[in-house]
C-alpha cells in the first residue's frame, strides 16, 4: 500500500475568481483523490490524475491539492485507506477546498463515509462527468439525455438522501417518514425515467429517418477521444466556424455540414460527442440518439491526439464505446492529429500501430489535404465506370447520381440524358430506387478504357442490387 500527496503547482487561494464561464462568481474548489488498484493502467502514466484535473477545470472547479494511493483494491467502506482519508480531510481543511473529487465511481456507502469523515461534499467521476454534460447540454435532445443519465445514476443513492429521517417512527407495520418519502421518490423517479426513455426513443426514430434520407450522398462521421481536435478539424474540412475550446466535452450535440468529398462528389460531415475513459454506461445508453450519426455513417474518421500521454489507450477507449453501441467493422481512417506538437521520430511508430492513418495538424492545416484525398479514395474505392441513359424528366434519379458519382462526360440524345461516370454497384441500386419509373432507366458497366461490356447502349439490364 502506498499513497502520494501531490500539491498542484498552480494552486490558488480559496478567494480567487475563475476567469471564463461564470465570470464574477467564485468557483468551487477541490482536492482530487485517486485510488489505483493493482493492474490499473493508470499506474503506468506519468500523471494519473491529469484527466480528472481537466474534467474539474471544465466544470469550473479549482484544484487545490491531489492525493494518489495505490491499493490492491479500493476499500469497500471508505474507498481509500483510513490514513489517507484523514490526510484528505486535513488537506481540505487546510486549503479551504469545499469538495473531494474521486477518480472512480463510489458506492453509496463509500460516499456517505467519506463525506462524514471529511465534512465536505464528495463527488465521484461519473457525478463530475454528468455535471459537465448538464452544463453543456443546449438542445432539448441533449438535455433529455443528460437528465435520464442523472436520474439513473441517482436512483440507487436515494436511500442516502433520506437517511436523516429513517427510523424516527420505525417498527413492524409502521415505517418512518423517511421510508415513506423514499418510496414516493422511487415511484416519481421511475415514472420520470420511463417518460424520458419514451421521449428519447421517439427522438431516435426521427433521427434514424433523418439520417436515412442521406442515403443518396456520402456520410462521414468524425469520432475520437474528447479534446482530440475533432471540432478544429471539422471547421477546417467544412470551412465553417465550429465552437472550439480546450475543454473536455465542449460540445455535446452532433454538428453536420456539407462536405465536398471530390470534384462533383458531395457528402455530409458530422462532428460527434467526444469519448473518454470509463465513460459511464448510463451516458452511452442515453446518448444513443446522438450517436446515430456514427451508426449510419459510410466512413468514420477517428481523430487521435498523438501529442497526448497515451494515444493508443485513447484509441482503445473509443473502440470500446463503438462496440457498446453496436458499431463494429465500419470503414475507418485514423487522423493522427497535433503532429506539430510531437517529435517527428515518433510518427512512424504510430503509423505502424494504427493502420490506414494520415498524420495531420488540424490547427496548422498540415496533412489535411492528404486526409481529404484519403477520405475520397475510401468512399470511391468500389466505383466502376458505368454508362447510364435516363429520360430528362427523371430529375430525382439524376440528382442522386450527381451526388454520388463522378460524371466523366454527358450528352443529350433525343429526350434522354446519357452519362458516363464512376459509381459503385450499391449506390447505383439506391439511385434506381429513387426513380419514377425504373423501367425507363438503362445502364451498363464499362471497361476501364471506356469500352462497353455490352455493346447495345440502350439495353436494359437487371437491377444491380438484385
Amino acid at each position: 500500500m502506498a499513497d502520494t500527496h501531490e500539491t498542484t503547482p498552480t494552486s490558488k487561494t480559496p478567494d480567487s475568481v475563475f476567469v471564463g464561464e461564470g465570470v464574477g462568481k467564485k468557483s468551487e474548489s477541490a482536492v482530487l483523490l485517486g485510488v489505483l488498484p493493482r493492474g490499473d493502467i493508470r499506474r503506468d502514466l506519468s500523471d494519473p490524475l491529469e484527466e480528472l484535473e481537466l474534467l474539474a477545470s471544465t466544470a469550473n472547479i479549482e484544484v487545490f491539492d491531489r492525493v494518489i494511493q495505490k491499493l490492491d483494491r479500493p476499500n469497500a467502506a471508505t474507498y481509500c485507506g483510513s490514513g489517507t482519508v484523514q490526510k484528505v480531510a486535513q488537506l481540505a481543511r487546510d486549503t479551504g477546498a469545499d469538495t473531494i473529487i474521486c477518480d472512480n465511481d463510489l458506492s453509496p456507502a463509500q460516499l456517505r463515509n467519506l463525506e462524514k469523515t471529511c465534512e465536505r461534499k464528495v463527488v465521484d467521476r461519473t457525478d463530475l462527468i454528468l455535471d459537465i454534460f448538464a452544463r453543456h447540454a443546449k438542445t432539448l435532445q441533449a438535455r433529455l439525455q443528460v437528465e435520464l443519465a442523472q436520474l439513473e445514476y441517482a436512483r440507487p443513492r436515494l436511500r442516502k438522501m433520506w437517511s436523516h429521517l429513517t427510523g424516527e417512527q420505525g417498527g413492524i407495520g409502521f415505517r418512518g417518514p423517511g421510508e415513506k418519502q423514499l418510496e414516493m421518490d422511487k415511484r416519481m423517479l421511475g415514472k420520470r425515467i420511463k417518460d424520458l426513455k419514451q421521449k428519447l426513443a421517439d427522438i431516435r426514430k426521427r433521427k434514424v429517418r433523418e439520417v436515412s434520407t442521406r442515403s443518396e450522398i456520402h456520410t462521414i462521421a468524425l469520432i475520437g477521444y474528447t479534446n482530440a481536435g475533432k471540432s478544429t478539424l471539422f471547421s477546417r474540412l467544412t470551412d465553417t466556424d465550429a465552437y472550439v475550446a480546450d475543454k473536455l466535452f465542449a460540445t455535446l450535440d452532433t454538428k453536420t455540414r456539407p462536405f465536398q468529398v471530390k470534384t462533383r462528389i458531395k457528402g455530409v460531415l458530422s462532428d460527434t460527442v467526444g469519448f473518454i475513459d470509463h465513460l459511464p454506461h448510463r451516458l452511452v445508453e442515453s446518448f444513443h440518439a446522438t450517436l446515430e450519426e456514427v451508426l449510419q455513417a459510410d466512413l468514420l474518421v477517428h481523430v487521435v491526439d498523438v501529442s497526448g500521454d497515451d494515444p493508443l489507450r485513447h484509441v482503445e477507449s473509443v473502440d470500446d464505446v463503438l462496440k457498446k453501441i453496436g458499431c463494429v467493422d465500419r470503414p475507418t481512417i485514423m487522423a493522427l492529429n497535433k503532429v506539430d506538437q510531437v517529435d517527428p521520430a515518433l510518427l512512424p511508430f504510430f503509423v505502424s500501430r494504427l493502420p490506414r492513418s494520415v498524420p495531420i495538424s488540424a490547427k496548422t492545416g498540415a496533412g489535411v489535404e492528404q486526409l481529404r484525398e484519403a477520405i475520397a479514395d475510401e468512399l470511391t474505392k468500389n466505383d466502376r465506370p458505368c454508362r447510364v441513359s435516363a429520360p430528362m424528366h427523371e430529375g430525382r434519379f439524376i440528382a442522386a447520381l450527381d451526388a454520388r458519382a463522378s460524371a466523366m462526360s454527358q450528352r443529350v440524345k433525343e429526350d434522354r440524358l446519357i452519362l458516363d461516370m464512376s459509381i459503385s454497384n450499391d449506390f447505383l441500386s439506391q439511385a434506381l430506387r429513387s426513380s419514377y419509373n425504373r423501367d425507363d432507366i438503362k445502364y451498363k458497366w464499362l471497361d476501364e478504357d471506356g469500352a462497353t461490356e455490352q455493346r447495345d447502349e440502350e439495353q436494359s439490364l437487371e437491377d444491380p442490387g438484385a
